[in-house]
């Protein structure tokens, strides 16, 4: 067995998933069905309490559904259970949820519009937004079965969907698009995407990707959903977040010059109500950026 075999890794909220055991994986034997209860309100949620945090600065979060709602639904979801670095995707991350809850709560953003995620991995985030867009374009590496379990995800989910949803191959480091996705990029009015800050290099490969997006077609909004994730180092005597830092880099770097000096990025609070079932840690961020 490779070094690269045994470094595999477990998203740390795969314990509290609602496994479905009556449902059969369709692409691998080894990946589980996992079922994501969320509470879909009828509009809105206006006037919502400003979320308070505990002494630990974590929010302190109602387990009830919000006000407003009117029913609760499930997406279905095929992932791994474990994977080697480069395949995190095919797991369900922490962001990935929180990008979801933000979709749900800023749903005037994505009504009737054209939505654009980048590494869509097994596909939770895009189907929720279908639920509001008009469609909505899922990317992720053509690799590994990467998006064939996404369509697999479609399908299960097709219940759900409002607007048309599909599937095109899109890796960071090559900007040399077919026609057919330079045509999805244009017209896309709204870009999403969650825990694709892992690896420097996919870091750097990310933020060039954002730069000719948020520069083709019409203008567009960028929201990125990401969790600080810690690590002591010897070298700073502290626990520092390398990945995270590097992204910052990466991005006010990026700001110097053109066209991205000329963009609006910002932090988005998360103090907005929760709809699926996980931990908001204080690790995670969401961060919009406007061309």
């Amino acid at each position: 067995m490779s070094d690269e075999e045994q470094c595999k890794i477990t998203s740390e909220i795969f314990p509290f998933f609602d496994r479905d055991t009556s449902a059969k994986p369709l692409l691998d034997d080894k990946n589980v069905i996992s079922k994501f209860r969320f509470s879909l309100p009828c509009s809105k949620v206006n006037g919502a309490r400003k979320l308070e945090k505990d002494e630990d600065g974590d929010y302190i979060l109602e387990r009830g559904a919000p006000h407003g709602i009117i029913e609760s639904t499930i997406v279905l979801a095929e992932h791994s259970v474990s994977t080697i670095l480069k395949l995190v995707g095919l797991q369900i991350w922490r962001a990935a949820l929180l990008l979801a809850d933000f979709v749900i709560h800023s749903q005037d953003i994505f009504l009737d519009k054209n939505v654009l995620e980048l590494g869509s991995g097994v596909g939770l985030t895009s189907i929720v937004a279908a639920i509001f867009a008009s469609q909505v374009t899922c990317t992720d590496l053509d690799a590994e079965n990467i998006l064939n379990l996404l369509e697999s995800n479609i399908k299960r989910n097709k219940n759900l969907l409002k607007g048309q949803i599909y599937v095109k191959g899109l890796n960071f480091f090559n900007l040399d698009w077919s026609s057919d996705l330079t045509k999805r990029v244009e017209e896309s009015h709204v870009i999403i995407a969650a825990d694709v800050i892992y690896d420097n290099d996919v870091t750097e490969a990310f933020v060039k990707t954002i730069t000719k997006i948020l520069s083709t077609g019409c203008k567009k909004t960028l929201f990125l959903g990401l969790e600080k994730r810690y690590v002591f180092t010897i070298s700073d005597l502290d626990s520092v977040a390398p990945c995270f830092e590097h992204y910052k880099f990466c991005i006010e770097r990026a700001q110097t010059q053109q066209p991205f000096s000329d963009w609006d990025v910002s932090e988005v609070p998360i103090d907005f109500p929760q709809y699926f079932n996980y931990e908001r840690t204080r690790e995670l961020v969401l961060f919009r950026i406007s061309s």
